[in-house]
């Protein structure tokens, strides 16, 4: 080649670089700010059940843009639906909630389908490039059973998605025969993941992370899998508008029984996208917000072909996912054992305990670690350096039930240094309570710094003054008015 062309073929290349970048953050800006205009309302807390979505499948069946039909049953016998839209040459195949109490996905899939029906909003062009250049196929809810739960596993126990060799649960087997029958050129595998992990060894939240999958052991690079790193490329440029630093990529390892592996290897290039956790959004409205930018934009990638532009460098440089975040990080508190006063760190984490039906749920908050926690980062940090950390005092009065206590008592009472209240009556299990204190109906009231492993209940004083209380894992700070946040807990 002429070496005088080199340099303004790479103008040419940086020029369209230049171009590609800003299309993408344009487009990106443009579905943040139309997103409210097309998100589903019947969806807006994620736990919900498959009852739930039926009416929003059942509505489009007279639209002439839709085919739907039923692809196979669960084990417990609900039937999986499958929603096709568009007409082009490009056939996707995405699935939501093959894991039941993952589903940011299937709120952003409904956003998605009442998008592609919309018109006249500034994006007409966009919109038609999708229906006319790919044709979509939608599965809303792959494991309706563990949905009904809320639940990983479904109704066999058997998560679905180590299910991809052995096809023991109905589910899987849906799945793969629909990578067979359709043969689609891109799978959109979409999930939720644990809202702890952090980028990197970075203080960020990992709010969403991508995965190429790998197809073999050695994690070689095809032209299948080359794909997925272009379209993640795309997507991962639109997210970075609105969570820098917070896009992570998941463990690259290959999982032979895991179908995004497996389906990878089988011709399809697979992106699977994993929804984690933002601060302030326990609902994941505004990570549903964040999958439909990022899946639209994908889509519009493969729909105009732009995505071959793109290098692998973009995916590779995406830090993959770690474990250091906690739900709360108290730094630099004094603890006492034995007589023998040390400072240390405090991680804590919040769990869910699914309630009745599922559709509900408490947290139960359980102190993870002590020590040298510097590495970490918590969602919500307190630095109680000069404080001291003990059990909270225990309310002398035995009360029959709760029915005394409204959110002004148990503040009163947390200003007194009062966390524990015993019941002179059992209450059955473990429940909830919408106030800021911990009843004891079964378990002795503690004293002292709390263990490892108890749940996160406690006080912090500065000077012998109790300055904040720890209720469940959350921090109410006692010399300002009451909010409330998170609840209380009987046990």
């Amino acid at each position: 080649m002429n070496t005088v062309f080199l340099p303004l073929i790479f103008l040419a290349i940086t020029l369209s670089t230049i171009q590609s970048v800003a299309q993408t953050n344009e487009l990106a800006n443009r579905l943040f700010d139309i997103h409210q205009q097309y998100r589903e309302t019947l969806l807006t807390q994620r736990r919900f059940k498959q009852k739930d979505i039926l009416p929003l499948i059942a509505r489009r069946k007279e639209n002439k843009l839709y085919t739907i039909t039923s692809v196979g049953s669960s084990f417990e016998g609900r039937d999986i639906q499958m929603l096709k839209v568009g007409t082009g040459p490009k056939k996707i195949l995405l699935w939501t909630q093959m894991h039941g109490d993952e589903p940011t996905a299937t709120m952003a899939t409904f956003d998605i389908l009442n998008f592609l029906e919309g018109t006249q909003d500034g994006l007409d062009d966009f919109r038609n490039d999708i229906m006319k250049n790919t044709t979509l196929y939608f599965v809303p809810m792959l494991n309706p059973d563990g949905a009904e739960r809320y639940q990983r596993r479904n109704a066999q126990e058997i998560d679905i998605n180590r299910d991809a060799l052995a096809l023991q649960a109905p589910e899987s087997v849906i799945l793969k025969n629909l990578q067979q029958t359709l043969q689609p050129e891109f799978g959109f595998n979409l999930h939720d993941k644990n809202p702890r992990y952090s980028v990197g060894n970075t203080a960020k939240l990992a709010t969403v992370s991508f995965l190429a999958t790998a197809y073999d052991q050695e994690k070689n690079v095809n032209s299948v899998r080359e794909k997925s790193m272009q379209v993640i490329a795309v997507m991962n440029r639109a997210l970075q508008n609105f969570i820098p630093g917070q896009v992570g990529k998941w463990n690259e390892d290959f999982e032979p029984r895991a179908f995004g592996d497996n389906i990878q290897k089988w011709g399809t290039t697979l992106i699977l996208i994993e929804s984690g956790g933002y601060a302030g959004d326990p609902e994941k409205q505004f990570i549903r917000k964040l999958n439909f930018i990022a899946i639209l934009t994908g889509l519009g990638s493969i729909a105009n072909n732009t995505f071959v532009n793109e290098g692998r460098e973009e995916y590779r440089a995406l830090k993959e996912n770690s474990r250091y975040i906690y739900d709360l990080l108290i730094k630099n508190v004094t603890a006492e054992r034995d007589g023998k006063k040390y400072k240390t760190d405090v991680g804590i984490n919040r769990y869910e305990v699914n309630q009745h039906d599922a559709h509900s749920f408490f947290y139960k908050s359980i102190i993870e670690e002590y020590g040298d926690l510097s590495i970490f980062s918590g969602t919500e940090e307190l630095d109680a350096a000069g404080m001291e950390i003990e059990a909270g005092k225990v309310h002398p009065v035995k009360y029959k039930d709760l029915t005394f206590f409204n959110q002004e008592k148990a503040w009163s009472l947390l200003k007194e240094g009062y966390t524990y209240i015993l019941l002179d009556a059992k209450v059955p299990g473990t429940e909830p309570i919408q106030v800021p204190l911990h009843i004891l109906n079964k378990k002795s009231p503690p004293s002292g710094t709390p263990a490892l492993d108890d749940a996160a209940t406690f006080v912090l004083k500065k000077d012998g003054r109790i300055k904040y209380a720890v209720v469940n894992g959350f921090v109410h700070d006692l010399e300002k008015p009451f909010v409330r946040i998170g609840n209380g807990l009987i046990e």
